[in-house]
């Protein structure tokens, strides 16, 4: 790494050269020479390695296919050197190559294009964002003169919903592009700070469900960084901060003003209106858009944090049809989201809804930084989060060692080390068994007499015989101590009264649910825990709909609704029939 101050004053803080894949060094014609498959770095094999996938990542399509794709766009000779598209731009057009070659790079640290993959005759450029309106990740330029056909992206999007053989080729491409992002590094940021703290893990959070690639400098173990504090006259104390290749600094920013910063965020039009907004991205939100997407209903999702909402902290989901070893809810989640975005839904993410409304028609969805969105239909999918402990001090550990999701992130900080689970339910008995192949021992603590009224019989047997982790029923939590961060946790049995006290840096909590329905109380009626009511008016008789609430035109699914079973499958099938419920609302006169 080097770190360099330039003209205008603003350090830089780059990989240099050496890096994996790197090119930088070759020249010009080195470089246009090579095919895209030697440009991809050679490294030991690893099934899940997206860069193992080559033919699948770069697909050379039939000539066929390249006559069907030409219909939807226009030929176009671009002479050497043409920038087709730019880092930063939305809604940038799809090139299909059909003589010539066309790389992919973004600017090193002295400005200069350090290309890492290229396109050739029967090649196609693009990756996940051409789905959306986000700022894309790289550049593209004619590495030698070349044709291509452009599709603009309203062409490209109707040649996608109709050509299903080519769609299903270019949707792997770019999923297995944008994996192959995450894991080199490129067209990503630098996020510096200490590993363990709650701001930069919440901007790690942040990052790594929404699919950017990025780089973490941990502060605290890693040599470069003093270099880098250095580099740019930090205190301790004003980190983290974010370094973004287009010379952008931002300090401890707010998860919106990363997402802007970054172009993750969509901008909204106020004077659209939209058949369908779904509230909410988790199962039962993203099924709801992908049926009410793909069935011609102009869709918008609006999501706080990321696609996958609690079962996207699940590390892995077992008992979900069709995924007989496993899927974890991350991924699950991008694939959701990526059919939803396929057949034209559009996703504002990093924006909570504030309020909705309901005195008139069509509905207007108030989200927290003033922005408005119209629509005819509501969904309501903003599903539950797990309820906090109250225990002294607890505030003060909440993402600096306390955490309500066990995925691949907070497993590198519980390496080596003891845990605590506290929760008897899926999710805990998901995370407990997760753990338990990183953490050196994990201590699950409930209330109750034991798991089996609570959890799944299979996640209940590979606890029991485990020996990396211990159960300890009829037990809470009493007290927690550390410093910047959790050093210990201590728990009390409620039958002996006998304490323990273990060095436990890591705890996490999935207990009970609460209804993130706070933005609908003067609108919906609610039960008296706060989940939304359907299924009947407010006079007590039946709906047409299970999923209809008491304002006519707003239906809710999934968690958020009162009750439904908190399952995955569950979730994911009601968001995908309240669309025919929607459908008889909006068109009536069709029976």
């Amino acid at each position: 790494m080097s770190c360099q101050r330039g003209a205008t004053q603003v350090c830089r803080w780059t990989m240099t050269a050496g890096d994996p894949g790197d090119v930088a060094g070759m020249t010009h014609d080195e470089v246009s020479c090579m095919s895209d498959q030697s440009l991809l770095p050679e490294v030991v094999y690893d099934p899940t390695d997206p860069m193992h996938r080559r033919e699948q990542m770069f697909p050379r399509l039939s000539l066929e296919m390249v006559q069907r794709i030409a219909a939807y766009g226009r030929e176009e000779h671009v002479p050497v050197g043409t920038l087709l598209f730019e880092r930063g731009q939305r809604g940038a057009d799809f090139f299909l190559v059909l003589d010539g070659l066309i790389e992919i790079f973004e600017l090193d640290k002295h400005g200069q294009p350090h290309v890492f993959s290229m396109h050739a005759a029967r090649q196609f450029t693009g990756e996940m964002n051409l789905f959306n309106q986000r700022s894309i990740l790289a550049s593209a330029r004619a590495a030698m003169d070349s044709r291509v056909v452009r599709l603009p992206p309203d062409d490209f999007r109707r040649m996608v919903a109709s050509e299903a053989d080519i769609s299903e080729i270019i949707m792997r491409a770019f999923i297995l592009r944008r994996v192959g992002l995450i894991r080199m590094g490129y067209g990503g940021v630098v996020l510096v700070g200490p590993a363990r703290s709650a701001d930069t893990l919440r901007l790690e959070r942040f990052l790594i469900r929404n699919g950017y690639p990025h780089r973490l400098i941990d502060t605290e173990v890693d040599p470069a960084a003093d270099g880098f504090i250095e580099c740019f006259q930090l205190r301790h104390d004003q980190l983290p901060v974010v370094i973004c290749s287009e010379q952008c600094f931002l300090q401890n920013p707010s998860t919106a003003e990363l997402a802007d910063e970054l172009g993750i965020a969509e901008s909204i039009d106020p004077q659209r209106v939209y058949d369908v907004v779904v509230v909410g991205a988790g199962p039962a939100g993203l099924a709801a858009a992908v049926y009410a997407a793909s069935e011609g209903l102009s869709t918008i999702v609006v999501e706080g944090l990321a696609p996958g909402g609690q079962a996207g902290t699940s590390s892995k989901i077992e008992n979900y049809l069709g995924f007989p070893t496993g899927i974890s809810g991350q991924a699950l989640a991008g694939r959701a989201q990526a059919q939803a975005q396929k057949f034209g839904a559009r996703l504002a993410i990093s924006r909570h809804a504030a309020g909705v409304d309901c005195a008139a028609q069509p509905y207007r969805v108030q989200l927290d930084d003033g922005q408005v969105i119209t629509a005819r239909v509501v969904i309501v999918a903003t599903g539950a989060r797990y309820r906090k402990l109250d225990v002294p001090g607890y505030a003060r550990f909440e993402g600096a060692g306390i955490h309500y999701a066990a995925t691949a992130m907070e497993g590198q900080l519980c390496r080596g080390e003891e845990v605590v689970v506290v929760g008897g339910g899926n999710s805990a008995g998901q995370a407990a068994v997760f753990l338990s192949g990183i953490a050196a021992h994990v201590h699950v603590l409930v209330r109750s007499d034991g798991l089996a009224a609570t959890m799944s019989d299979y996640l209940v047997q590979r606890i029991a015989s485990s020996s990396a982790i211990t159960l300890h029923a009829r037990s809470e939590i009493v007290d927690l101590d550390g410093e910047e961060h959790l050093q210990h946790v201590s728990w009390r049995h409620r039958d002996t009264g006998e304490v323990t006290t273990r060095p436990v840096g890591n705890m996490f909590v999935m207990i009970g649910a609460e209804p993130c329905t706070d933005w609908l109380r003067d609108c919906l009626a609610l039960d008296m825990h706060g989940f939304v009511l359907t299924g009947r008016c407010a006079e007590g008789h039946l709906l047409e709909s299970p999923y209809a609430t008491t304002k006519p035109g707003i239906f809710a699914v999934g968690d958020v609704r009162s009750g439904s079973v908190k399952r995955v499958a569950s979730s994911v099938g009601e968001g995908s029939v309240v669309v025919q419920a929607v459908h008889r609302y909006l068109h009536p006169e069709a029976g």
